[in-house]
């Protein structure tokens, strides 16, 4: 789909039942772009993610990711989630959870496994794939669960917050993972992190019920994120967007 942009919403209303989650969203991400996402708990980001992935219909509105409807894009898409609910005492090894990505695919057994040895490659666990899931530290599941969202060879690779539950050290592996993808796909990511926002800054979309776009020449400092994951906070009124946060 040469010239099409990665993620196209335009007038994207969705809800729950009778509460409203995004209203009026206008949205265009370029291929290769590293956009992060940032906004209030209950603001609508991973509802945004739902929408791109073809799992939630809005309302109205049109949405196009890769130059067609989500739901036929969806194979060319990963998907990190924010939490990855597993019984520990399951035994489950690496190999088992990075293939699930391949899920629906219909690969041949000698090609799934030579996409979840590449996968596993790519964040650093080369040769992990009979480890045991439980054994692992959180920054190496959280790695797992990385490769997992790389095993189709996506165009594009959405993350619900891969940093949330880890340590610093474990969060700067992670990073250090994500900077090496840049350029290679298209990249979305979900933080309220501003070291993490930042450091990825190409674009950030401020998502709370609406879109605003944030651009790359501005800082994003603690301050600036504290407004922006504070807008639209029960008993508050939000200020006016600093300079330069312009609505989308």
């Amino acid at each position: 789909m040469s010239g099409a942009p990665a993620v196209e919403l335009r007038g994207v209303d969705c809800a729950y039942g009778p509460q409203t989650v995004l209203s009026g969203v206008d949205m265009r991400v370029e291929p290769g772009q590293f956009v992060t996402v940032v906004g209030p708990n209950g603001g609508g980001k991973t509802t945004l993610f739902r929408v791109i992935l073809g799992l939630m219909p809005p309302l109205r509105g049109v949405v196009r990711v890769l130059g067609r409807a989500p739901e036929e894009a969806r194979a060319r898409v990963g998907y990190v989630p924010q939490q990855f609910t597993f019984d520990p005492l399951f035994p489950v090894r690496v190999g088992d959870v990075v293939g699930m990505g391949c899920l629906g695919l219909r690969l041949p057994r000698a090609e799934r496994r030579a996409r979840v040895a590449a996968a596993l490659g790519t964040v650093g666990m080369d040769g992990l794939a009979g480890r045991w899931f439980n054994a692992l530290s959180g920054g190496q599941r959280q790695r797992v669960l990385i490769a997992r969202g790389l095993a189709t060879d996506p165009e594009m690779l959405l993350l619900d917050e891969p940093t949330s539950n880890v340590d610093a050290a474990a969060e700067e592996a992670i990073l250090r993972l994500l900077d090496g993808l840049r350029g290679r796909m298209t990249l979305l990511l979900i933080t309220h992190h501003a070291s993490v926002a930042s450091r990825f800054l190409d674009v950030i979309y401020c998502v709370n019920r609406t879109v605003h776009i944030h651009p790359k020449t501005e800082s994003l400092d603690e301050d600036l994120m504290r407004h922006i994951t504070g807008l639209g906070l029960p008993g508050t009124r939000a200020a006016a967007p600093p300079e330069g946060c312009a609505h989308a």
